[in-house]
């Protein structure tokens, strides 16, 4: 009978515990529901995707394959989504996984840009390490009008006397070079990117002669 007793005290003890646990747990239950714009590859080839799902995805949105690769959605069909690949495709194959991550294509856009050789995602290619940006502009985005824009008050020297004494050119201002095959329209255009950097050498330094600049100084 004691035997019994004990048990009973033993199994009350027991479930009171079990019953304490489970109404903290019910406390600390936080339920969250998560809400993924997602798909499945059809068909990758030739830096194109089709995707199928993606129902709520946007023009221009980037999606994020499950290997990390981001791309851009533009093509909108009523049954699959075109996915323009800017990363690596090797990865990527029929069945993969790609989910939205509700943003638009942006690109980071900062003054650490300049003088840097990157590439067509923004990624420098010229070794000298990481760029820290902290803003992003849209890619596709609307152009200022023509009459918030500023005028043409400055002029680009090309470098060329028979250009810069006949052709008046505004900084700014856009340019045609029309002529036919192997006359010298890609030397302009270098020749007068040379020219701007050096005018920049001979403002930042007044005491530095156009002789002295070397080839070594505008590229680096």
């Amino acid at each position: 009978m004691s035997n019994i007793i004990v048990s009973s005290k033993i199994l009350k003890s027991t479930t009171h515990i079990s019953s304490n646990i489970i109404c903290e747990r019910i406390e600390q239950y936080n339920r969250e529901i998560k809400h993924v714009n997602s798909g499945t590859v059809l068909q990758v080839g030739d830096g194109i995707t089709r995707i199928y799902g993606l129902d709520e995805v946007i023009v221009g949105e980037l999606v994020k394959f499950d290997e990390g690769t981001l791309d851009i959605a533009l093509n909108l069909e009523s049954n699959n989504v075109g996915v323009v690949l800017m990363g690596d495709a090797l990865m990527i194959e029929e069945g993969s996984s790609i989910k939205a991550i509700g943003r638009i294509a942006q690109i980071p856009v900062s003054e650490a840009y300049l003088s840097l050789v990157i590439n067509a995602l923004t990624k420098p290619i010229d070794g000298r390490g990481k760029i820290s940006v902290s803003e992003s502009w849209l890619i596709e985005s609307f152009a200022p009008g023509i009459i918030s824009r500023r005028s043409a008050y400055e002029p680009l020297e090309t470098g060329l006397i028979a250009i810069d004494s006949m052709i008046p050119i505004g900084r700014g201002q856009r340019e045609l070079i029309i002529r036919d095959r192997q006359t010298g329209k890609t030397t302009i255009a270098t020749n007068t990117i040379l020219n701007q950097l050096k005018l920049f050498f001979l403002r930042s330094s007044p005491s530095m002669s156009p002789v002295m600049l070397t080839r070594h100084d505008i590229f680096s």
